[in-house]
């Protein structure tokens, strides 16, 4: 049996998590990677654009596009992506090994991350540089934050108690997304009771088959049922 988290130590876990919410934009751009390989080099004159899927995104959406080039040489494109008041990110190398080559992001964008407004995606391949635009605009859409995956992996694997588990939902998560009635304390926080099959939806969510929506809804379900909670205090433990 795998030994549990001290309080203090999960806090501490809690915490740092918070604050890599702050450099996710930097980990989302550097995830914007297509394929690898390489291809059979053509001598003409090169030419390169940019596909977007859209050009208007929401909270909670995966930005969509591809690289398109006349030819396949085995260099990479270089793809720095920009922000309306000129943040940048690092040069990010993409291998291209087709001459249509799509790059899907991993991760959606945040509301605690990305500032609403014109992004600018600059792509340079063999000497030629190309710019496409998309705008980031306001919804109601909350999505899970990605700083919530290692928590619920360290559940699913025991090394968190059930009430790390919601107290990481209660730190990290959009509180219009899950409301959560407990006051967790360093005494109380190992005594909450998840049933053993939410850990079933744990997996699905961090394997991407169960959405966002459907795992705070189950577990706002239990909650407002008190099928997670505390266990009754015993008049002797009083």
């Amino acid at each position: 049996m795998l030994k549990k988290i001290p309080e203090h130590r999960f806090q501490i876990f809690i915490d740092q998590k918070k604050s890599e919410i702050m450099m996710k934009k930097i980990i989302f751009f550097m995830i914007l990677i297509g394929s690898t390989g390489l291809g059979t080099s053509v001598f003409a004159e090169p030419q390169i654009s940019i596909i977007m899927e859209k050009t208007t995104y929401t909270y909670c959406e995966r930005l969509v596009y591809s690289i398109e080039v006349s030819e396949i040489t085995g260099e990479p494109a270089i793809i720095h992506i920009r922000d309306g008041t000129g943040g940048k990110s690092s040069a990010i190398p993409i291998p291209i090994e087709k001459l249509s080559n799509p790059i899907p992001s991993l991760h959606a964008f945040e509301k605690d991350i990305f500032p609403l407004g014109a992004y600018f995606i600059d792509v340079e391949y063999l000497g030629i540089q190309t710019t496409a635009e998309f705008n980031l605009i306001d919804s109601d859409n909350r999505c899970i934050s990605e700083a919530m995956q290692p928590v619920v992996v360290r559940w699913i694997n025991g090394e968190f108690t059930d009430g790390m588990l919601i107290s990481g939902f209660q730190n990290i998560v959009d509180k219009k997304l899950i409301e959560i009635p407990f006051e967790f304390t360093e005494k109380n926080i190992d005594s909450l009771v998840i049933p053993e099959w939410v850990k079933s939806v744990g997996k699905g969510w961090v394997m991407g088959i169960v959405s966002d929506e459907m795992f705070v809804k189950n577990l706002q379900y239990l909650i407002d049922e008190k099928i997670i909670t505390f266990p009754p205090v015993r008049e002797n433990e009083i």
